[in-house]
């Protein structure tokens, strides 16, 4: 166990420092929700959304899920460049936890999700977003969770194609109705009984909902706690695959 900790500790600062260097990939990576939260969150503040809390309550919530969506969802892009110039067959040969090699680059992925997180929040709450502290900090919790659950299964799509051309596709086809049917944008009681139906097919809707009343104050169990287990059971499924497709690369 103390060589899974050194292992990973060192695996994530390794990709930490690297994402740190590229400041550019950061700040780009905020870009999409915050063009949401700036030119479409003014358009529903007298729009009736179906729940509780205001128009900031419902949307900053859903584009936090957004941005590990789609952020994380493409984590994998790194391991693919690292096959091309050969950083993946040297790390094959190294004593290094399989598990720590996959769980470093995961919690890079968080720390980074974190900060563009906290970076939304804080201009939400300069356009007119309220909500306690404690349900913002339930928030990013959620997003923590999505980031390693999706991270996980990024990187080990990315083990199993040859390039970009086999990964990117996948990854869009999934993510593009993903987000809509979790109610990322607008929340699903505004959607027709079959719709509605099929969004509870979907994971992240009860990440979203779950987001949503923690930032209103509502901590109950068939909200919260339900989006609290489909996240660390999506988690936990996620790590298993990811750490069974890395020990079978050998990478």
């Amino acid at each position: 166990m103390s060589h899974l900790f050194s292992d990973t500790a060192l695996i994530f600062g390794r990709y930490l420092r690297q994402a740190l260097d590229s400041k550019v990939g950061v700040v780009f990576g905020l870009l999409q929700p915050m063009f949401y939260l700036i030119f479409f969150g003014p358009l529903l503040r007298d729009v009736p959304l179906g729940g509780e809390g205001d128009s900031w309550q419902t949307l900053v919530p859903g584009l936090l899920i957004q941005l590990g969506l789609f952020s994380a969802a493409f984590a994998g892009f790194g391991i693919l460049l690292e096959k091309q110039v050969g950083v993946i067959e040297r790390m094959r040969v190294t004593p290094v936890s399989r598990l720590a090699l996959l769980l470093g680059r995961a919690l890079k992925d968080v720390v980074l999700l974190l900060v563009q997180s906290l970076l939304l929040v804080l201009v939400a709450v300069a356009l007119g977003l309220r909500a306690p502290v404690l349900g913002v900090v339930v928030g990013f919790l959620f997003v923590g969770l999505l980031t390693i659950s999706l991270a996980s299964l990024s990187y080990a799509l990315a083990m199993r194609v040859d390039g970009p051309q086999g990964f990117a596709p996948v990854i869009s086809t999934v993510n593009m109705p993903a987000m809509l049917l979790s109610g990322i944008l607008l929340p699903m009681a505004l959607a027709p009984g079959w719709l509605d139906a099929v969004s509870r097919c979907v994971p992240f809707r009860y990440l979203v909902d779950a987001v949503r009343a923690a930032y209103v104050g509502d901590f109950g169990w068939d909200t919260v706690g339900v989006g609290a287990l489909v996240g660390l059971a999506l988690c936990a499924v996620s790590m298993t695959v990811g750490t069974r497709v890395f020990r079978k690369a050998g990478a």
